[in-house]
């Protein structure tokens, strides 16, 4: 069945972070990277736009006439724009490995280099192009034991194992005949995939420090503020991000677990007046600061320049300033998202 140009931009409006309409047009290693990268970090998907008609062109090639006129022995064109994604989104997967699995034994010489050949492999494998991918492990393999230990050794190894890959492009082979997959199959083998890259980062969420869950909230916040043009996708983020916290709820009743997504969500979503931000000026705070760290420096303040204990003509003054930026602070953290 021939695809629908109008269909895919439909889908790429609506879903294209997450890869809709690459799963639409039956490009499964662009639609799991879109998954890995919110469409790219954003950019990707912005250039789609004028990629789509060229997207669905492929996707219409009759399997007959690709298999009698794709260049088997001819390497496919160098893309700078695909090694730049390679290099990234090797950087993305290890950056991702030295926050959620930097424990594991071996880490710098196994665990790392494989992660970052993961990546740079999966942008190697979109459209019809693909790459030697022992080569690419071998070579992050052979690379990573120079920067062992370095917390940017992402970076040397994505760029050793791009070029490798760049070196072994070739044309993906044509599919054997009758070998079309349907769409429930190919859901599963995504949806194990988006999981397996998961992992790491929701074990970090719910058992490493809370610099990490910090971390991980800022970086998906910067996100988000990518796609302030269009706040209703930025609404289905956020509501992305909240159905694992209720069903948690549902699941636990509450505990521990209830309080980190709360905390990271609160922090994640939060965006503050100006006069919310003078209010926290005013009281010492900073922005990520909890209920019970705005009570206790209200007290500590209002203490210090109560008119009955301090003499100075300006602790009047100052005295109410702090009451009515505890009055501004605490109307903004009632309980209102999570309910």
């Amino acid at each position: 069945m021939a695809k629908s140009v109008m269909v895919a931009y439909v889908l790429w409006a609506m879903g294209g972070p997450l890869g809709l309409h690459h799963v639409y047009l039956g490009r499964d290693s662009h639609a799991l990277l879109w998954m890995l990268t919110l469409g790219g970090f954003g950019f990707g998907w912005l250039r789609e736009f004028i990629r789509i008609p060229a997207y669905v062109g492929e996707a219409n090639q009759e399997a007959e006439k690709d298999r009698k006129t794709r260049p088997t022995m001819v390497l496919p064109p160098v893309s700078p724009v695909r090694f730049v994604g390679q290099v990234f989104v090797g950087i993305y997967f290890g950056t991702v490995a030295l926050i959620g699995l930097n424990s594991l034994s071996f880490f710098y010489l196994i665990v790392l280099p494989l992660c970052v050949g993961a990546g740079v492999h999966l942008v190697s494998c979109i459209g019809q192009q693909t790459s030697d991918l022992r080569k690419t492990l071998t070579t992050c393999l052979i690379t990573s034991p120079i920067f062992y230990g370095s917390s940017l050794s992402p970076l040397p190894i994505s760029l050793a194992a791009s070029v490798t890959a760049a070196s072994h492009r070739r044309h993906r082979p044509p599919p054997p005949p009758g070998s079309s997959q349907k769409l429930g199959p190919r859901i599963y083998r995504l949806g194990l995939a988006w999981l397996a890259f998961s992992a790491p980062l929701g074990y970090c969420i719910f058992h490493n420090t809370t610099a990490t869950l910090y971390y991980l909230s800022d970086c998906v916040a910067a996100l988000l503020d990518m796609f302030w043009f269009l706040p209703w996708l930025r609404n289905v983020f956020e509501y992305i991000l909240l159905m694992p916290y209720r069903l948690l709820c549902v699941i636990t009743g509450g505990g521990y677990y209830e309080d980190a997504w709360r905390r990271m969500l609160e922090i994640l979503l939060k965006e503050y007046t100006e006069k919310e931000k003078e209010a926290l000026r005013v009281l010492s705070l900073e922005i990520e600061a909890s209920l019970e760290d705005i009570t206790r420096s209200y007290r500590e303040l209002a203490k210090t320049w109560h008119p009955d204990h301090n003499p100075s003509k300006d602790a009047e003054a100052m005295f109410v300033k702090i009451n009515e930026a505890y009055e501004i602070l605490l109307r903004r953290h009632k309980p209102q998202r999570f309910k």
